[in-house]
């Protein structure tokens, strides 16, 4: 069975704001990026646009229990339910499913820097440790930090009672989100589900990981595609989040169709060796089957040295294709980057700017994906 899946609502927050109309107008006109070089220097961030969170988390209680990652996932879920119109639908929302990419939860960075530097003056390191910890983390702390809160905190505030799934593994797990419930409503296991995820890079124990990686680009703004003296991420707080749904279900229900999502597909090459990404890649976009001639390529590339390069040249062998970086608009938004990348295509297809699209996706350190999207 293989029925068509189409995306009936999008919900989009970044440092260019919120909902579709400024991520359209950042698409049609080539919005210059707004790039924090200084509070997180010398990492530049595309810090996120502040949000009305009672517009979406009417209860304060609410908010408060949520950390900012888990804020800004909920409330763009919100406006993804906005979008399609289902927001006060319980029917609908009963049978909705939500799959949800996550990371993990943040960090308390008082309690993390004072324990660090009560350490260096420790004989009994473990002794302390263990001490500090059982005395400076609260329980709500680690409640806070459970991945799959997102998706729970989704189902609390918006009243949706049907399953729930969350995903780890940075960039793929978007991928896979996407790819998950499509195959879902392809195949008729689902009728209409939520997916997306969320991205706070607003924190600096993610900055130190990336960078004790070698992964962050330092200095000032560059292209994505442009970052060869200086390769690396450039990261942003951003969440996308999409009701996908059964061509049917839609039609019957008179919803507004922004695009059709056609097929996702995914890999996870072993990369010990130039042009694995790029070999991976390339077999996932063919298997999306031939691309109409001036087809938009929308890239939720990295901008990290090899892999980038390898990804561009996938894109190059497209049929004539506009390329568009979502990182040049919002950052890398790690697992919201491909959900991201997914909102986008359907908004340019709405708006008119091409007839197909294809997304692309190569995540920093492991896993490939592609899509196909078409006009409604």
């Amino acid at each position: 069975m293989k029925r068509d899946v189409v995306i009936t609502g999008i919900g989009l927050a970044s440092s260019l704001g919120e909902g579709l109309e400024p991520h359209a107008a950042a698409l049609a006109a080539g919005q210059a990026p707004i790039v924090d070089t200084e509070s997180f220097a010398p990492y530049p961030v595309h810090r996120l646009k502040p949000l009305e969170l009672d517009r979406q988390i009417p209860k304060k209680s609410d908010q408060r229990q949520m950390e900012p990652w888990q804020r800004l996932g909920v409330y763009t879920a919100g406006l993804a339910l906005d979008s399609a119109g289902l927001k006060e639908d319980a029917q609908t929302k009963s049978e909705l499913q939500v799959i949800v990419a996550a990371g993990g939860g943040e960090r308390d960075h008082a309690v993390d820097s004072a324990i660090l530097t009560g350490l260096r003056g420790m004989n009994e390191t473990g002794a302390f440790l263990n001490e500090r910890l059982m005395g400076d983390l609260r329980p709500t702390l680690f409640l806070a930090q459970l991945s799959n809160l997102l998706a729970g905190n989704i189902s609390i505030v918006h009243g949706i009672t049907g399953a729930s799934r969350t995903f780890m593994g940075e960039e793929q797990a978007g991928v896979d989100a996407i790819r998950t419930a499509h195959a879902r409503i392809a195949s008729g296991q689902a009728e209409i589900m939520l997916v997306g995820g969320a991205y706070n890079a607003e924190r600096r124990d993610m900055l130190l990981l990336f960078e004790l990686g070698g992964f962050l680009r330092h200095g000032d703004y560059a292209p994505v595609f442009g970052r060869h003296s200086n390769p690396g991420l450039i990261v942003g707080s951003a969440a996308a989040f999409l009701v996908l749904e059964s061509a049917e279900r839609a039609a019957a229900r008179g919803a507004k169709v922004f695009a059709r999502l056609d097929n996702v597909v995914a890999d996870r090459s072993p990369r010990r060796a130039a042009g694995a990404v790029e070999a991976s890649l390339g077999k996932l976009v063919a298997e999306l089957g031939p691309v109409a001639p001036f087809a938009l390529a929308v890239s939720a590339a990295t901008g990290i040295a090899g892999i980038t390069t390898e990804e561009a040249n996938v894109i190059a062998g497209l049929n004539q294709a506009r390329r568009i970086a979502t990182g040049d608009l919002l950052g890398h938004a790690v697992e919201a980057a491909f959900p991201a990348s997914i909102a986008l295509a359907a908004a340019a297809l709405d708006a008119g700017h091409a007839s197909e699209a294809i997304v692309t996706g190569v995540g920093h350190w492991r896993g490939e994906g592609a899509a196909h999207l078409s006009k409604a």
